[in-house]
């Protein structure tokens, strides 16, 4: 995987963050979301990387980055605790501005950076999720069934540990056919170490928590995305099913918002690459892909 590509464990304050990073050209920052790690870029990240500098790191908390201790309020695992590491790590590689591209928990991530940092970030693209407190303030019967985890890895009455450590390949279900032999390695070296588990749930912790005070405020405040912003979804999941339009959503916290579908199960970086880059490649740059 990633061929050419460095890697490291750089040091960004509070923790440290394991990365991939490679290619010429303006900096693009990829966010992987739960349960994978960076690996899940591995057939996207060559063909940006002929146009872009490309940085792929694991999530605090998540593959082999660092798990910083965990607090009644959740709050070292909220998106802005992981934002605040990304601004940190990429002026450790020598990028102070850049693009940022987020999928599921790390489409929060991106948002959150964008929101918090918006002189770091020139362009934004979100894949598979509105910002998390809209999310949950649109919750019904329907979004509960679907995604019924969101609120079982995120209450701590009896907490999802245990039952997700008892069988972890059981229980996330992922195959080396869907993700290529090296990515799920990765994967599953995660998902078996108890750490790992745990801090994924503290994630979700905080987006009922945290994440969510920090989207109302600024919704509260009217402060909206300044930056172009790109919102892609994959049109074999529920985002239409259950908000609609999802863009109109977004058209709501951002000033400058293009999108569309990819034709895509949820895991479009795995499933679909050639389109998703092609997609990345254009709203970057204009330049088509390889």
């Amino acid at each position: 995987m990633f061929d050419d590509f460095a890697t490291g464990l750089i040091d960004v304050g509070e923790t440290e963050l394991y990365v991939r990073h490679g290619g010429t050209g303006s900096p693009v920052l990829l966010l992987h979301g739960h349960p994978r790690t960076h690996a899940t870029w591995h057939r996207v990240a060559p063909l940006l990387a002929p146009y872009h500098t490309v940085v792929c790191p694991d999530l605090r908390g998540y593959g082999r980055s660092g798990k910083p201790p965990t607090t009644p309020d959740h709050a070292p695992y909220s998106k802005r605790a992981m934002a605040a590491d990304l601004v940190a790590l990429m002026r450790s590689l020598g990028h102070y501005r850049f693009a940022v591209a987020g999928h599921d928990r790390g489409a929060y991530v991106a948002h959150r950076l964008a929101a918090d940092h918006p002189g770091a970030v020139t362009r934004l693209a979100v894949m598979d999720g509105i910002p998390i407190g809209e999310a949950l303030a649109r919750a019904d019967a329907r979004f509960a069934a679907a995604w019924w985890h969101w609120f079982f890895l995120g209450q701590t009455a009896r907490p999802a540990e245990r039952l997700i450590n008892a069988d972890p390949d059981a229980w996330y279900g992922t195959t080396a056919e869907q993700m290529g032999e090296e990515a799920y390695e990765d994967f599953r070296r995660a998902v078996h170490d108890p750490d790992t588990v745990h801090a994924m749930c503290e994630d979700y912790r905080a987006g009922l928590t945290d994440d969510r005070a920090a989207d109302d405020a600024d919704r509260a405040a009217g402060r909206r995305l300044t930056c172009p912003t790109l919102f892609l979804w994959a049109a074999r999941d529920d985002m239409e099913d259950l908000y609609g339009d999802p863009l109109a959503i977004w058209r709501t916290w951002a000033g400058d918002v293009t999108g569309h579908p990819i034709d895509s199960g949820h895991h479009m970086a795995e499933e679909a690459p050639d389109e998703l880059a092609a997609a990345l490649l254009t709203f970057l740059d204009g330049r088509p892909s390889r």
